[in-house]
């Protein structure tokens, strides 16, 4: 699929790896909608930068755990830009959740916003994408989906339960509509995250180092533009990190 003149939604686009996403695909020619939760002031500024590529932008405040929010989110987008052709399920939560101490509210913000709201997303655009004989749906998983972070369970548990939507999607929105998963490693540290850990997971990755925000957007790229023949894949984005 050619991305000039599409239109493309990439919910969490306001930052971090979802704002390199978002602005991948609109220097590639396509208008983009981005959601956000509360991040107001950052996702103007990079509505902004998206405009300033030539192309249209819409920002959409929308919490993805209420179903309406969703509906309302898809409606805006194309109302405001027109059809959505692409859907980039990147928005997430990463919550450290020791066993011990995690609660059933972290258990239920977990799989609300990092599983349920891609479902919701891919409910919502779906059907349109059938209807019109072609669509692309990318899911932004992360390697812990199958190698899990003892810290991080609900995280993990979320994840591995998108690889899984991702490929039931896949054969179900098939022909028309491809769906794919971008997995990760370490792209990005949370905040606090010390850096004695991180020195040793750059240590644990073959290439030595952590990834790019870039280097998911060009994997996300890849997957829309760079072959209609394939669906169903999780393309780890990890410097090998996942084979070691």
């Amino acid at each position: 699929m050619e991305l000039k003149g599409r239109v493309a939604l990439v919910t969490g686009g306001v930052i971090r790896v979802g704002k390199a996403i978002a602005l991948a695909l609109a220097g590639r020619g396509a208008d983009v909608a981005i959601t956000y939760h509360s991040s107001e002031a950052e996702a103007l500024a990079t509505a902004a930068e998206i405009e300033g590529r030539g192309v249209r932008c819409r920002a959409i405040r929308c919490d993805q755990r209420r179903p309406e929010q969703v509906t309302a989110a898809v409606r805006e987008a194309e109302a405001a830009l027109g059809p959505v052709d692409v859907l980039v399920n990147n928005a997430a939560i990463f919550n450290r959740t020791p066993v011990a101490e995690a609660t059933l509210e972290d258990w239920d913000a977990h799989l609300e916003i990092n599983l349920r709201g891609p479902w919701l997303f891919a409910q919502a655009v779906g059907p349109g994408m059938r209807a019109r004989g072609a669509g692309v749906i990318i899911n932004i998983v992360d390697i812990a989906a199958e190698r899990p972070f003892p810290g991080y369970l609900p995280y993990c548990a979320s994840k591995a339960g998108l690889v899984a939507l991702t490929k039931g999607l896949a054969r179900s929105l098939a022909p028309e509509v491809r769906v794919n998963a971008v997995a990760p490693g370490t792209v990005l540290w949370p905040e606090d995250y010390p850096e004695a850990e991180k020195t040793k997971e750059r240590g644990r990755t073959p290439l030595k180092r952590e990834g790019r925000p870039e280097d998911v957007a060009a994997a996300v790229l890849f997957l829309v533009e760079g072959s209609d023949f394939v669906s169903g894949a999780v393309v780890p984005v990890d410097g090998a990190r996942s084979v070691v």
